[in-house]
């Protein structure tokens, strides 16, 4: 029996992908386009499916395609280079822990001061947002013991 073409179709669904991006990550030159064979479509190679396969494992790491498009190019034999920038991503997601744990928090202090009680006249939750939109030029106004909302929402 004869294996079948490896058409985008099937390289998507053995790379469980969409085809859509395995064509955006031909357009940003992360997999090479084949030509199409004489019968009129592309056929890629089993390659290509463990090369979108790393590239989803990197992004799941944190990684952008650029990030990845350099480690595609490191390789298997520039260890020191890989490794410093996992580290760089390291330090960029720690960053990141750090202001998700401060919008934890203070989103927990808002929480906690709204009124369990039911409805009423004013939300503090909405009162602190409002007020923070405002402290965002002025960095003054009611509210001001709470935590400032702005700054733990970078994201």
């Amino acid at each position: 029996m004869t294996q079948r073409p490896l058409t985008i179709g099937r390289l998507a669904k053995a790379a469980e992908v969409n085809v859509e991006t395995i064509r955006y990550y031909q357009r940003v030159g992360l997999i090479v386009e084949p030509l199409k064979s004489l019968e009129g479509f592309r056929v890629y190679s089993s390659e290509v499916i463990n090369r979108i396969r790393f590239i989803k494992r990197a992004q799941k790491l944190g990684f952008s395609l650029q990030d990845i498009a350099h480690l595609l190019e490191s390789g298997e034999g520039h260890c020191n280079d890989v490794r410093e920038q996992a580290e760089v991503k390291l330090k960029q997601i720690e960053v990141q822990i750090k202001d998700l744990q401060s919008i934890r928090k203070t989103l927990k202090n808002l929480i906690s001061e709204c009124n369990t009680g039911g409805e009423s006249e004013c939300c503090p939750i909405v009162q602190s947002l409002t007020e923070n939109s405002a402290r965002t030029s002025t960095k003054k106004g009611a509210g001001a013991n709470r935590q400032d909302f702005t700054s733990a929402t970078k994201y």
